[in-house]
């Protein structure tokens, strides 16, 4: 069982936290990663900054521009992800557009990030009607896959993830880019129905989620939330503060405590 599987099996609902590595610096995310781990996240989508993220929104864009501008490298995520490892067994999944991995070599990849105590990837941008090979690459080398299943896909798509998926699902709240929303969308329970009806694979709702009492109408319904440009909101605030990590931690807490009333 992978470490991702098992964070399912024990937790009654999971927080899945993503952070942008390199933001503000590649040298301090291991520390945000300890204050969302510290607050409650019980799974960690570390994201791969990216020159063109189509599905992200604003706040995760800047984010990734200052990442790379401080110099992240896929090889430096590679690294956070080591270090991080050295003190932490919080399931890792690497979050990514499909243009770096190309560029890196998929194999290589898959061997590196195992390697370096990746659990699992999410390629952000990929088709999953053309998966097969990364699929293959993936699974060959111990990691899960994560595919994404939106209110928009087809009956015949929610097959294929569901077919090519490992660990969970994803879904996607809502049509459009990832960023902070005052509700959740009515979008979700069916969707969560329509992917329940495909896969026996636990289900993570993100996009949009934000507050305590979203986490707490999302895990009514899945088991699991996912909270990103919330998060990197936070980040982008208070960059130059020493008290960045603990704000996290009490961001990341708030919203636990919202989702376990749920649980």
């Amino acid at each position: 069982m992978t470490r991702i599987a098992r964070v399912f099996a024990e937790q009654p609902k999971v927080l899945v936290a993503y952070i942008t590595a390199g933001d503000p610096a590649p040298e301090r995310t291991p520390a945000l990663m300890t204050a969302l781990e510290r607050g409650g996240a019980n799974l960690i989508e570390l994201g791969v900054p990216f020159s063109d993220p189509v599905a992200d929104g604003p706040v995760i864009m800047r984010a990734g521009g200052r990442a790379l501008r401080a110099g992240t490298t896929v090889p430096k995520v590679l690294d956070i992800a080591r270090e991080i490892r050295r003190t932490s067994e919080i399931p890792l999944v690497l979050f990514t557009y499909l243009n770096p991995v190309i560029r890196y070599g998929l194999e290589r990849l898959a061997s590196d990030a195992k390697a370096a105590g990746i659990d699992g990837c999410l390629l952000i941008d990929a088709s999953v009607e053309e998966a097969g090979s990364y699929v293959e690459a993936m699974r060959a080398a111990g990691l899960d896959t994560i595919f994404l299943a939106a209110p928009t896909s087809t009956g015949k798509r929610l097959e294929l993830v569901a077919q090519y998926s490992s660990g969970f699902v994803y879904l996607v709240s809502r049509t459009g880019v990832t960023g902070e929303q005052n509700s959740i969308s009515s979008a979700v329970k069916p969707l969560v129905a329509a992917v329940r009806a495909v896969t026996r694979l636990p289900l993570a709702v993100g996009f949009g989620v934000s507050r305590p009492e979203h986490a707490a109408e999302i895990g009514a319904v899945a088991d699991g939330v996912v909270v990103g440009s919330a998060i990197m909101r936070l980040v982008e605030q208070h960059a130059a503060s020493p008290d960045l990590e603990s704000k996290l931690e009490s961001f990341i807490r708030s919203l636990k405590e919202g989702l376990c009333r749920r649980a």
